[in-house]
């Protein structure tokens, strides 16, 4: 079995239902493997070593008892310090929260542990969701575990890292603007944005309110869908949230994509860097092989989705901090108030326009599905940046075709496309209709099955450190 650690999820729920893995020695596991790489990848801001090793004493001793709760039953999960946890701190990566201590479990928290799930940290992210890496906050931020000198992409960088790093075999994040399907990408590993409204936000610090949606991280995608599977649900905290129509989302993995007619986004790929672009078309021409209808899909310039996205996010953000940003503007980040601040300068007319605009970009979007299964795209359009460049930071961060799809609401995953010449992974991504999760998870796992790019894991020992 070597390393449970290295483990997928599937594969560890195998062997601890049948008691071939101990919950107890997976937990172990993960948490030396923490112990002796997270240092140089600061994917963590804290681990509850003693809390997850009692969990998994229980977990062991229910699963012998045959109380088996389902797939994540002993399994280790990180989630992004921005979910309340009861009697922990959610300090969202800012000096504001680090005294905040959680009363309650966040929605997803509970559905984590209802399903048995092991939480064994909170993970770094950028301050309070919003763009990009800080180095003035009390926590370093995490880097990228193929060459740690670049950015793991964000803003739930921490939980992509502990993925990607072998660290846990399930991470949760947040995504706005890509903040799931970023670090995913930058990593090498899968990341789902669900429909809006399909997993509770209950008990997660909100960053923009009709852009927020929690997702998940994770190896690969059949792990993906299994947990992503015990989030869904109604829940009465959170008035956006519904009962998800077609929840079997794994029904049709494996029946790969003979006969599907899939869309090519060609507008929101053009201007992507040359190796990525490469790597979209070899992409395109696996799943024509697989016997695919590729289909030409027509949309507004990918322009028009990022800046009506960002100005709504700037509107809801600053609305959630105008109190913090009038009283106590210097416990910020630089980058923090440079994201946060512009939203300060905005009308209720430039909202209220922004939302006029997204109306007719959903409308758009969901004429150019109507006649087809499911869309492709890339997913960011540069790579991964050094981490302390901060003008090669902001310069491409936002150079993305990630934030339609929270404009949308629609359900987009980023798998691994591929390395670049340097060793930096790229993303695709396959997009859905409302609800439609489960062709995602199927074309994603179609082509997924025809690479091994998801199958390769970065060496923690060569990776050189960080200066």
């Amino acid at each position: 079995m070597g390393d449970p650690a290295d483990l997928s999820l599937a594969c560890a729920a195998a062997l601890l239902r049948t008691q071939e893995l101990s919950p107890v020695e997976y937990v172990a596991s993960c948490l030396r493997r923490i112990h002796r790489y997270d240092p140089g990848l600061n994917a963590f801001i804290s681990t509850d070593d003693d809390g997850a090793l009692r969990a998994a004493r229980e977990a062991e001793s229910e699963i012998a008892k045959g109380n088996w709760r389902g797939p994540l039953h002993g399994v280790p999960v990180a989630l992004k310090d921005i979910f309340d946890v009861a009697g922990q701190r959610t300090s969202a990566h800012s000096r504001l929260r680090m005294d905040h201590i959680a009363s309650a479990d966040a929605c997803i928290v509970k559905k984590l542990r209802d399903a048995g799930a092991i939480l064994i940290g909170k993970t770094a992210l950028h301050e309070f969701a919003t763009g990009g890496p800080s180095f003035d906050l009390p926590w370093p931020p995490a880097r990228n575990p193929w060459k740690r000198s670049h950015h793991p992409g964000g803003s739930s960088s921490g939980s992509g890292v502990s993925v990607a790093a072998g660290f846990v075999p399930v991470a949760i994040g947040t995504d706005t603007g890509g903040s799931v399907r970023n670090p995913a990408t930058a990593c090498g590993i899968a990341g789902m944005k669900p429909t809006y409204g399909a997993i509770s936000r209950a008990g997660a610090f909100p960053l923009a309110f009709s852009l927020d949606h929690v997702g998940v991280l994770s190896r690969n995608v059949q792990d993906n869908a299994l947990v992503l599977q015990a989030l869904l649900g109604r829940d009465l905290a959170d008035p956006s949230s519904v009962d998800h129509p077609a929840p079997q989302l794994r029904a049709s993995l494996g029946d790969g994509v003979k006969g599907l007619r899939i869309g090519i986004i060609d507008e929101f790929c053009i201007k992507a860097n040359g190796e990525i672009l490469a790597a979209f078309r070899q992409a395109c021409r696996i799943l024509e092989q697989l016997g695919a209808e590729l289909v030409p899909l027509r949309l507004p310039p990918l322009d028009d989705y990022v800046d009506c996205g960002r100005l709504i996010l700037q509107a809801e953000a600053f609305a959630i901090h105008e109190p913090w940003l009038r009283t106590r503007i210097g416990d910020y980040s630089k980058r923090g108030r440079t994201r946060l601040l512009p939203g300060a300068f905005l009308s209720a007319g430039d909202y209220i326009h922004a939302q006029q605009l997204r109306t007719v970009l959903v409308r758009e979007y969901t004429a150019a599905m109507a006649n087809v299964d499911g869309a492709v795209c890339v997913s960011s359009l540069e790579l991964p940046c050094p981490i302390d460049d901060e003008a090669e930071v902001d310069r491409t961060y936002d150079k993305q075709a990630r934030t339609p799809f929270n404009l949308t609401g629609t359900p987009a995953i980023s798998v691994p496309m591929g390395f670049s010449e340097n060793g930096l992974p790229m993303g695709l991504q396959v997009l859905g209709k409302s609800f439609g999760e489960a062709m995602v998870y199927r074309i994603a796992q179609a082509y997924e099955a025809a690479t091994d790019w998801h199958l390769r894991r970065p060496d923690l020992d060569a990776s050189p450190r960080a200066e």
